[in-house]
């Protein structure tokens, strides 16, 4: 079976920020044609679990109380690239919105719940060197790729 990447709190991995994971079905059913890699960005990078939640600036990547995370998001995007790589991965389904997931939108750096176009930096980092990345909303696509493995 191919492998996929997939952030591991959507597989009901208790990682996300707040300590609580977010599995979803239609996810966990991709199971019948890929072998889900589970990967946690954020704690591949170092940071505890729960914590303080993070967003995306012009000048990096900052917790709410302004402690500056973005060598543990770059250290966690890296990880999950040499796994991708190593694996050999094609696709990723990673959170939808997540300051390391995000494949279309991600928060806007203000914790005040706006959303803007772009990716997190796992999510970047993996479409940068050839994988592509879907969402949660997404996995309908992925089943309907010709199965070349």
């Amino acid at each position: 079976m191919e492998p996929l990447l997939v952030s591991a709190c959507l597989l009901g991995c208790p990682c996300r920020y707040d300590g609580k994971s977010c599995g979803c079905d239609n996810v966990t059913a991709l199971k019948d044609r890929f072998h889900l890699i589970p990967v946690c960005p954020e704690q591949l990078g170092g940071l505890a679990t729960p914590r303080l939640p993070s967003e995306i600036t012009p000048n990096g990547v900052f917790m709410k109380d302004g402690t500056d995370v973005t060598y543990a998001y770059r250290l966690g995007a890296e990880t999950a690239l040499m796994i991708a790589k190593t694996l050999d991965v094609r696709y990723a389904v990673l959170k939808a919105k997540s300051p390391s997931c995000g494949n279309k939108q991600i928060y806007d750096g203000s914790f005040t719940g706006t959303l803007i176009p772009g990716s997190g930096v796992t999510a970047g980092l993996l479409q940068a060197n050839g994988v592509t990345v879907f969402n949660e909303t997404e996995t309908d696509i992925l089943l309907q790729l010709p199965d070349t493995y």
